[in-house]
């Protein structure tokens, strides 16, 4: 059946497999994805959404670069919400409610359609590797498939182990098994391997649920969309979520339950996600809160199926059903499922270079939460990311390589490769300290020219942003340009109580001021013909106010991402003897020497190098 060999091989087909087979064909490899179950392609198997705090960044980015999620979430989403509003633009996340059966076929039909992709179904039990380079895979049924690359994304199959209450069972999902063989190979060759956590809570039936208990969480009035392209439109109409929370008694309920616990007497061992932890641990490490919230979100448009958000758990199914029946509206709820938590095996991302390829063996790739992450899109734009350089290795041209003032994917990439991580890793806006840079806006101004250099961004893609970029530019010298009178002004600015003008001055100047939105300066007729006269869409107008109103903060960033981009510029050579460095510290010689950095810049950023360490490897590489 395979006679032929494929330049890469994506091995599973959830949200990073599927991401990583996309850009590789795309970028004309020869591709095949051997995932377990063809029918749960890009499954969401824990809550039906996308997007969020710095995950809507990183949708964003993805189709930025010619990645299918942004698209995906927006044809299946049921529910639209611009997160952070409140705060400033660095802060807004985008999120959408998703119709999880609608999200995976979407997906499978997508990469159905894209170019030099092949698929099939079985579960890949080994690896061959010969002269430490990666020749192909070995499926279950011996068959083996030869190839020039292979990007491994098992999410959390690999020797997966099911818990809940005292039961437990192999399986790397709710009704699918686990999949063995992989990770004892990589043991075999080296590679370090731990376990991890991660769980997910009820899924309920609608009917049983008494939504007027219960508080109403629409979506946005003017809902956006995460993708760039014309390919998708906002939301017409939407679905709403709702929110209960839990009591007292609902926490003495499920304390009753805690003997059974697996998470408490001693049967897993693993740490779980410290920012989405179970309903249990939330009442045990915050024992003074009377109450948590839960958010009731429905699994689709038709469905009658919710997740219950906020009440994950491995308590036994008889506690956690005793428990949500005390919950406001809940008294009648129907199981679809009990809640479970779920143990796997992962390997520390400190194994990995900035490509995502193992140091230990050539064109093998690891990707998502194999690395130790948490989340759909941290998964996914490690797959983008995956799937881009083992085309490009195989196609003998340059790495493609984030940096952190470029993307939160640089950001999550640079973080796992270079401070590795032993609890499940989700990303925040707090981890980026270029964040002002890094916004949802302006993902496709950012990326999309470095991804249509590659070659995967399309031609259109490309023309799209030019577009957008020209108009806003433009928009922007227009107010720096553009002078107003006081007698013009003044009557706007005494709206928002804001400090007259005494004479005329440059519209930026004033737009520029904290409380004077573009809604204000509309007000001044030159300002809405100017957007009238060229056509300007929301996006555009968007751009232009951020651009003016932030434009001291956009700058302080780039001066200071540019400063550490210096030590950027100073790479590390591949093999390089710190033991040489005799004024080093010992840590610091341990830690170089374990994760190789690329570069003085990445060095810095490696717990336990001290300034002194980088000034010392500064005075011997400028020489």
């Amino acid at each position: 059946m395979f006679d032929k060999e494929y330049d890469v091989i994506v091995v599973g087909g959830g949200h990073a497999g599927s991401e990583a087979a996309a850009s590789a064909a795309n970028m004309g490899s020869s591709t095949l994805l051997i995932t377990m179950n063809l029918q749960n392609i890009a499954q969401m198997s824990c809550n039906p959404a996308m997007g969020g705090i710095a995950k809507g960044q990183i949708v964003r980015e993805i189709d930025a670069m010619g990645g299918y999620s942004g698209i995906v979430s927006d044809k299946t989403a049921i529910q639209f919400k611009m997160l952070n509003k409140s705060k400033g633009p660095a802060m807004w996340s985008p999120r959408v409610q998703s119709d999880r059966m609608r999200f995976a076929e979407e997906w499978r039909l997508m990469l159905e359609r894209t170019k030099n992709l092949d698929f099939y179904q079985e579960m890949v039990a080994g690896l061959i590797i010969e002269n430490g380079k990666i020749k192909g895979v070995r499926t279950s049924l011996g068959i083996e498939v030869k190839c020039k690359s292979v990007v491994l994304t098992n999410g959390t199959f690999l020797n997966g182990l099911i818990h809940i209450g005292e039961k437990q069972f192999g399986g790397g999902r709710a009704g699918e098994r686990a999949a063995t063989g992989i990770t004892e190979d990589l043991i075999n060759c080296g590679f370090e391997a731990g376990r991890m956590k991660t769980g997910t809570p009820p899924r309920v039936d609608g009917r049983s649920l008494d939504f007027s208990k219960m508080t109403v969480q629409p979506g946005d009035e003017k809902p956006e969309k995460f993708s760039y392209s014309d390919e998708t439109k906002p939301l017409t109409h939407q679905r709403d979520c709702h929110m209960s929370y839990t009591s007292n008694e609902v926490h003495d309920l499920l304390r009753e339950g805690f003997d059974r616990s697996p998470m408490f007497n001693g049967r897993i061992k693993s740490i779980g996600p410290r920012y989405c932890p179970s309903i249990e641990d939330k009442i045990n490490r915050f024992a003074d809160k009377d109450r948590h919230q839960l958010f009731v979100e429905p699994e689709g448009w038709d469905t009658v199926e919710y997740y219950i958000n906020g009440f994950s758990t491995s308590l036994p199914e008889d506690v956690q059903f005793k428990a949500l029946r005390s919950v406001a509206g809940f008294e009648n709820v129907k199981f679809f499922r009990p809640g479970y938590a779920i143990e796997y095996d992962y390997f520390p991302p400190t194994q990995l270079k900035h490509t995502l390829e193992t140091k230990l063996v050539e064109g093998l790739y690891f990707a998502g939460q194999i690395n130790g992450t948490t989340g759909y899109e941290e998964a996914a734009s490690q797959g983008l990311m995956a799937g881009i350089n083992a085309s490009l290795k195989v196609q003998e041209r340059d790495p493609f390589i984030l940096n952190r003032d470029e993307a939160y994917i640089g950001v999550l990439i640079d973080d796992l490769i270079t401070k590795g991580t032993e609890e499940p890793y989700r990303m925040f806006t707090s981890r980026a300290e270029y964040r002002t840079l890094l916004r949802q806006d302006n993902a496709d101004l950012r990326l999309t020219p470095r991804s249509f250099e590659i070659g995967l961004a399309s031609e259109k893609q490309l023309r799209r942003m030019e577009e957008k970029e020209k108009l806003s530019e433009g928009f922007v010298n227009f107010f720096k340009e553009t002078s107003v009178k006081p007698e013009v002004i003044n009557p706007i600015l005494e709206e928002v109580a804001s400090s007259p003008m005494k004479q005329s001055d440059k519209m930026f100047k004033i737009f520029a001021r904290p409380n004077v939105t573009l809604d204000l300066m509309r007000k001044v007729e030159d300002v809405d013909t100017y957007i009238k006269e060229n056509n300007l869409d929301q996006e555009v107008l968007d751009q232009t106010e951020i651009q003016v109103k932030y434009s001291g903060y956009i700058e302080k960033e780039k001066n200071n991402a540019s400063k550490l981009n210096r030590l950027e510029d100073i790479k590390i050579p591949e093999n390089f003897d710190y033991s040489k460095l005799k004024s080093l510290s010992f840590e610091a010689k341990e830690k170089l020497k374990k994760i190789k950095p690329r570069t003085l810049s990445q060095a810095s950023r490696i717990s336990g190098v001290s300034p002194s360490d980088i000034s010392v490897m500064l005075v011997y590489m400028g020489r």
